[in-house]
């Protein structure tokens, strides 16, 4: 499989902030509406309670007035004091059902998101994987999920509400001291349109943010998927140092960001709170005057604060969202691909005999297009037949059954089975019919039973343990003292090279295909274990077309067909006795090579 390949975050696009980009980025609020009366329910509740809370700082200016002995209503300061109390407890259990319902809505709306993009990219095609490095796709499915997260359980919520304080506070401040008000207000749309162009500066700092922090998760994934090679070649150093700068890279990003986001406040602070300051003096100076009282001037000393704090925070959730928005088009991005296959398919099964033919197939790789891999190939594989592909590395063995496993689209040409074109079959349903066993054999971290199962996921124990025994797997298996519920670690670390091929095997059996795939299944292995493979594979082999990669000449003796590539050609063909009589002929010399080497 062609190596991945970096590169695809800094392909993003550097797409300017303007309505039909918000109006998209609104669209991941798709995963919150199913649960939308939670969220309705929260917004409610979330009224309620800043009304209560703008209600009870109104009860502090009036105290003061009826400690002064002036009249609320009748009301004395011990029957205000209880309606606080009654108010401050019902706020209280508010909050708590706000909190519970918005959590609600955004955990739940979250895990869709991830669900979403899992299943998303797990039906792209195999070229979106070339493009894109493992750490960098759980970078997306993690950092820029949580930090929607941020924005879904936090940050709206906190806007919204704000809103409900400026506003509230703002009518209030018209009502009772509208010349002190007209101040303040002044300075509200200055902030709202520098807001809205350091935004944009926020904005591109946050999404180069989020690069860096995949590129440090693509080091860490490599690094601990690689583990054997980093110990054996003692390159842990190496690997910290590796690390150490692109973390260092986070850092400098992250405190551009903060130094960005600190000008900002630096803006409200001077310009806001200067506003307030002098209208506090303002304030004084009309106390004095006589224009206005005590309680009148500690009321608007108050709700100046609330003001002055939901300008200043209206800013900083405003540079969230717009840095939520960064993240947000990183997973719309994935979300808005077109999958390879739809999992949900309802195309009946098919059934294939195995007879495949090349027609005048023309290929190069998508991220290779100057360089030409097979011009004109043509051969064909009879049902049940044995076939081997032989040839240096880099001649195109490996890509010939990537392409009839339908990992890559032919720039001409096309593949048959049965004699219809698989393009024409729904791939899901094709694939079913083809089995491989890699050279490097990729288990899963968990027990032997479901790698197993993993061939057929709804196998019974009977057919497990018969796939295991014709895999020659069963004795090893029996002699763990969990047998098949055995945990293997990450990638089946705790397995040996040969009982890691066996368990493929076993589940390439377990999947009865009509097409099977080896794919130099035992180049990899000691002598003995791979007579132990090879029995197993001799078996796995009868009666399915086979197509054998083949690296060790000695192991396809007895295939019906070999063919001799090179440079993506088909030199020879023949079985091993017809080649081996050709003195000059290409395999005759890979044989000669061969025997060289190994004496």
């Amino acid at each position: 499989m062609a190596r991945r390949r970096r590169g695809h975050t800094e392909d993003l696009p550097k797409v300017k902030l303007t309505k039909e980009n918000f109006r998209e980025a609104l669209k991941i609020f798709e995963y919150v509406k199913p649960y939308k009366w939670y969220l309705i329910l929260g917004l409610f509740l979330l009224g309620v309670s800043s009304l209560i809370f703008l209600a009870l700082l109104k009860l502090f200016t009036e105290i003061i007035k009826v400690a002064e002995g002036k009249d609320f209503y009748g009301l004395t300061i011990q029957d205000m004091g209880l309606i606080m109390l009654v108010m401050l407890v019902l706020s209280g259990i508010i909050s708590y059902f706000r909190v519970t319902l918005f959590a609600h809505s955004s955990e739940k709306g979250t895990a869709d998101i991830r669900k979403a993009l899992f299943d998303k990219i797990i039906t792209l095609p195999i070229t979106f994987f070339e493009k894109n490095q493992s750490g960098e796709l759980v970078s997306r499915v993690n950092s820029d999920v949580d930090k929607l997260y941020s924005v879904f359980s936090i940050t709206i919520v906190e806007f919204i509400r704000q809103i409900i304080l400026l506003l509230g506070s703002a009518i209030i401040l018209i009502y009772s001291s509208p010349k002190l008000t007209l101040i303040i207000l002044l300075t509200f749309p200055v902030v709202i349109i520098f807001a809205m162009f350091f935004g944009r500066f926020i904005r591109k700092l946050s999404k180069e943010k989020q690069k860096v922090l995949a590129e440090t998760n693509v080091i860490l994934s490599e690094s601990v998927q690689s583990m054997p090679v980093v110990k054996s070649f003692t390159n842990e150093y190496f690997e910290m140092e590796r690390y150490g700068k692109t973390n260092q890279n986070v850092v400098k990003v992250a405190l551009r960001f903060a130094r960005g986001r600190g000008l900002f406040s630096s803006f409200i602070v001077t310009v806001l709170f200067g506003a307030l300051c002098f209208v506090m003096w303002q304030a004084a100076v009309m106390v004095k005057a006589g224009t206005i009282d005590s309680g009148d001037l500690f009321g608007f000393v108050v709700y100046s604060g609330v003001i002055g704090g939901a300008i200043a925070s209206l800013g900083t959730f405003y540079t969230e969202i717009l840095g939520a928005i960064g993240a947000t088009e990183r997973v719309r991005e994935i979300l808005n691909m077109t999958p390879e296959v739809e999992v949900q398919t309802n195309a009946p099964k098919v059934q294939l005999e195995g007879n495949i033919q090349y027609q005048n197939i023309e290929f190069s790789y998508p991220t290779r297009e100057d360089v030409i891999i097979f011009e004109d190939l043509s051969f064909e594989v009879q049902a049940g037949k044995k076939v081997a592909l032989v040839g240096q590395s880099g001649s195109g063995k490996s890509t010939i059954v990537q392409l009839l496993l339908r990992f890559y689209e032919l720039d001409k040409g096309k593949i048959t089975v049965d004699g219809k074109d698989i393009k024409d079959i729904d791939i899901l349903r094709y694939r079913e019919n083809v089995a491989i066993v890699p050279q490097e054999v990729i288990l899963f971290g968990t027990s032997i039973k479901e790698n197993i199962l993993y061939g057929k996921p709804d196998a019974t124990d009977p057919e497990i343990i018969e796939a295991a025994k014709q895999a020659n797997a069963w004795d090893f298996i029996q002699g763990f003292p969990e047998g098949l519920e055995t945990k293997i670690g990450e990638r089946g670390v705790k397995l040996s090279g040969g009982q890691r091929q066996r368990i493929a095997i076993a589940r390439a059996i377990l999947k009865d295909p009509s097409i099977l795939i080896l794919d130099e299944a035992t180049s990899s292995l000691d002598a003995e274990s791979e007579k132990i493979v090879q029995d197993a594979l001799d078996k796995l082999m009868e009666g399915r077309t086979s197509i054998i990669i083949a690296h060790r000449l000695s192991t396809i003796k007895d295939v019906d067909c070999i063919f001799v590539i090179e440079n993506g050609k088909i030199v020879e063909k023949g079985t091993h006795q017809e080649l081996s009589t050709k003195e000059d002929g290409a395999y005759n010399s890979l044989a000669k090579l061969q025997f060289e080497h190994l004496g």
